[in-house]
């Protein structure tokens, strides 16, 4: 529970109101009750924002006369980033307690250092390493060599395949499976032969992974994802992609093999990516679509197959007047 007043503070925010006000959660502005702490940065959410019965209301200077009603108001520039300095104070993480449980199976050359959590069913390969303070989630599989760096989450289920490397702070979500063979094969003989895969899987710091997501490793060099990245749930990235520093991958984003992305890319949810293409750094690639070739740095594409975003859209509005122009054509096939 926390007061409106020590929001404020905790924000370094203007308290309008009564500061005494107690809230115990984080809700939407159409959800909140008075127990609940809410923002209003936007005025598309105006009829929210005038029939919310939230407690306390992070809002910006522009909004705070239209919300006169809620009991405390605590005027920010940025109210979302705001309530991320507020969460931690009403919903406190929870750590896992130091140790390794007894249906946990540990092989030999195993290095824990002394406070990694290591929960049941876990299997942990031969000459694994994890570091200080990091968690090994119910029915995690860790294969041998696998290092799992400092302050790392496995949530349940987690699978890392040998050649799997975590840099530090690294958070991997349930069912997710890191450093699985690529899909790579030869014709020869009448039949698909395997390609063995004999590179790494490179996961440096501060990267966190969805649920369910697969990364495969490298053939001959290393799969890497760059510090700071984050991919969202059921992505795929194939074997010997280098996926760069700060960048974002939405859902159901599939990367072909060996393709370079820079930086500061943002992959949005359902595109494809062929393989052995580079996207440059900062460039903004649109859901669902289809990119085939290099994509400049910087650049917004979109589409199927993908192109520069105002070109697709000319396209798009060329096909959708299309019916309308056979129609004419066929009239005056018919006049004639």
């Amino acid at each position: 529970m926390v007061t409106a007043a020590a929001i404020a503070t905790a924000v370094g925010g203007t308290l309008v109101g009564d500061g005494s006000v107690e809230v115990t959660r984080v809700a939407g502005l159409d959800s909140a009750d008075a127990s609940s702490l809410s923002f209003f940065n936007n005025v598309r959410y105006a009829d929210d924002a005038a029939a919310s019965s939230a407690g306390v209301v992070l809002v910006t200077s522009a909004l705070a006369d239209r919300i006169a009603h809620v009991p405390a108001r605590v005027i920010v520039s940025v109210p979302q980033d705001a309530v991320l300095t507020v969460l931690p104070l009403l919903h406190p993480p929870v750590s896992a307690p130091a140790g390794v449980h007894a249906s946990a199976v540990i092989g030999d050359g195993a290095v824990l250092a002394d406070d990694v959590h290591v929960g049941a069913r876990v299997v942990l390969g031969r000459g694994v390493t994890v570091g200080a303070r990091s968690v090994i989630g119910a029915g995690v599989t860790l294969g041998d060599g696998v290092i799992v760096g400092e302050a790392c989450t496995l949530h349940p289920n987690v699978t890392l395949y040998p050649g799997t490397v975590l840099h530090d702070r690294v958070q991997v979500h349930a069912g997710a499976v890191l450093g699985g063979d690529g899909f790579g094969y030869t014709f020869a003989a009448g039949a698909h032969r395997k390609i063995p895969h004999v590179g790494g899987c490179i996961i440096e710091s501060d990267v966190e992974i969805g649920a369910n997501t697969t990364i495969d490793r490298g053939s001959v060099g290393n799969t890497v994802i760059g510090a700071g990245t984050k991919i969202d749930n059921l992505v795929h990235l194939g074997h010997n992609v280098r996926l760069g520093k700060h960048c974002l991958v939405m859902a159901q984003v599939g990367i072909s093999g060996s393709t370079r992305i820079g930086d500061g890319v943002i992959i949005a949810g359902q595109a494809g990516l062929a393989g052995h293409i580079t996207i440059g750094s900062g460039a903004r690639i649109a859901g669902q679509a289809g990119v085939f070739g290099d994509v400049p740095a910087g650049e917004t594409w979109s589409g199927y197959p993908a192109r520069p975003h105002r070109e697709s859209m000319r396209v798009q509005a060329a096909a959708h007047r299309l019916p309308a122009l056979l129609k004419t054509l066929d009239r005056r096939r018919d006049d004639s």
